[in-house]
This record gives C-alpha cells, sequence and structure tokens, in this order.
C-alpha cells in the first residue's frame, strides 16, 4: 500500500467523508484517489477560501470534511478559517502541502515555507507535521483536537511524505 493509500485509508477509517481542495501536485496522489473512488465525495474548488466554505457546508449537513491546499492557499483562506471556522466551532480537518520548506522549492514558495507554522500558530489553529512513519497517529491526534476543541486541525505535508 503507498503512503497515500494508507493516509486515505486512515482518513476514511476516521470517519472523514466529504473532500474538497485546490490541485497540488505534492497531494495530487491523494486527489487522485478520492477523485477515483466512488464511494468518497471529492468536490473539487476554485479557491482555497471557497473550499473552507464548501467543507463548512458539508458539515453543517451532517459530513466530516477534509480540505486540501497548499500552504500558499492556507495564506489566501485564513480570513474564512478565522471568521467561519473557529468563530463557529466548526471542526475540519486541513491537509495543507508545505511548499517551501526549508528553502527547498521554487522561489515563489520560499516565503509561505519559513512562515507556514507561525500563520498557523498566530491564528491558534493546532497543526501536527506529517512523517511518513507515523500517518495514523497524526491523522488521531488531528481527531482529538478536532473533538475535543471543536476547531479545525492543520496537517502539514512536506514533500516527498505522501
Amino acid at each position: 500500500m503507498s503512503k497515500a493509500e494508507e493516509f486515505v485509508c486512515g482518513l476514511k477509517e476516521k470517519g472523514f467523508n466529504f473532500f474538497t481542495g485546490v490541485p497540488c501536485t505534492i497531494l495530487k496522489d491523494i486527489i487522485l484517489l478520492l477523485e477515483s473512488d466512488p464511494d468518497t465525495i471529492y468536490i473539487p474548488s476554485v479557491r482555497e477560501d471557497a473550499a473552507v466554505g464548501i467543507a463548512a457546508g458539508a458539515y453543517l449537513s451532517g459530513k466530516s470534511p477534509v480540505v486540501l491546499m497548499q500552504n500558499s492557499g492556507l495564506g489566501y483562506s485564513l480570513n474564512a478559517i478565522a471568521s467561519l471556522n473557529l468563530i463557529y466551532k466548526i471542526p475540519t480537518l486541513i491537509i495543507v502541502s508545505w511548499r517551501g520548506f526549508e528553502g527547498k522549492d521554487a522561489p515563489e514558495h520560499l516565503v509561505m515555507g519559513k512562515i507556514t507554522p507561525r500563520l498557523l500558530e498566530t491564528i491558534g489553529l493546532p497543526y501536527i507535521i506529517l512523517t511518513p512513519d507515523k500517518i495514523a497517529k497524526a491523522i488521531d491526534e488531528a481527531v482529538r483536537e478536532m473533538e475535543n476543541k471543536m476547531i479545525p486541525v492543520a496537517i502539514l505535508v512536506r514533500k516527498g511524505i505522501i
């Protein structure tokens, strides 16, 4: 089983049943699995803040949502997360590809790569850094945080992890 398959299976085992997001090369294997699974709802979004809104609507209709985005999209969607999910206690798992991690990426990703954890800390959004040997543990920890605090939780995914 590939790491992407392990990750998607782990999400589904924890009850996540609605997925939305914006394409990303780091998350492409996850997105391809979700799109090809007839038992999974995956709604592509044109923008990250729209994906946050779609996921909020899914949560309010009884779904357990996941949003997939690049960290550049995280910057773009901070207002939606802060003014919708955090204020109204809408737990959503946010899978964030960590472009520019340790200064290794195209120049346009380096600034966001450097500040991604601080952005999450600044708005009070808990996050977990995914490692290939602790996929199930990361998902468990995220679910526990979401259930305890009723807020979104991010999982940061570096290139090559999935």
